[in-house]
């Protein structure tokens, strides 16, 4: 349980750090601009925690959690950026469908950050999930009965 609480919490934590760098400092102004006539004067926490704890969920089961620390770096920031930019184009593509007033600039905008924010968050996230399997790192998985096998062969196995 360990293994995926803490790689988890991480995801969490960096969803929400990079989420405040870029909502209110980096793209604050381009958000603004684009729907804020649409925003409210201040962020509903409720909503905004129930997010993060069910992004994150994604991510884990989606990028993370089905090979845990025998997929490769590689393979596990695919599947966290293409994650985050489905999941955030469902929501931008669904309000440029349906809302009046929502630009194509913020939709385009919005879905490259979640392809960006999934990704960097799953890095740290993946980096914690190795450092809690040293046995496996970055490695591909390997068959443990070839693995046995050749060492067998080459007389490094037990006599």
């Amino acid at each position: 349980m360990r293994k995926l609480l803490l790689p988890y919490l991480i995801l969490i934590a960096g969803m929400v750090l990079l989420d405040v760098l870029w909502l209110g400092f980096i793209a604050r102004d381009l958000y603004d601009d684009g729907i804020g006539h649409l925003m409210a004067a201040e962020p509903r926490f409720g909503p905004a925690i129930a997010f993060y704890l069910l992004y994150a969920v994604g991510l884990m089961v989606f990028a993370l959690a089905p090979h845990g620390a025998r997929r490769s770096l590689r393979a596990t920031l695919a599947a966290a950026g293409l994650f985050g930019t489905l999941a955030y184009a469902t929501y931008d593509l669904t309000n440029l469908a349906t809302l009046r007033d929502w630009p194509l600039s913020v939709a385009l905008m919005d879905i490259a950050w979640g392809c960006i924010a999934s990704t960097l968050s799953a890095l740290a996230a993946k980096l914690c999930m190795d450092r809690l399997d040293p046995a496996r790192g970055d490695r591909p998985h390997q068959d443990q009965t070839a693995v046995t096998t050749a060492n067998t062969a080459a007389g490094s196995g037990s006599n």
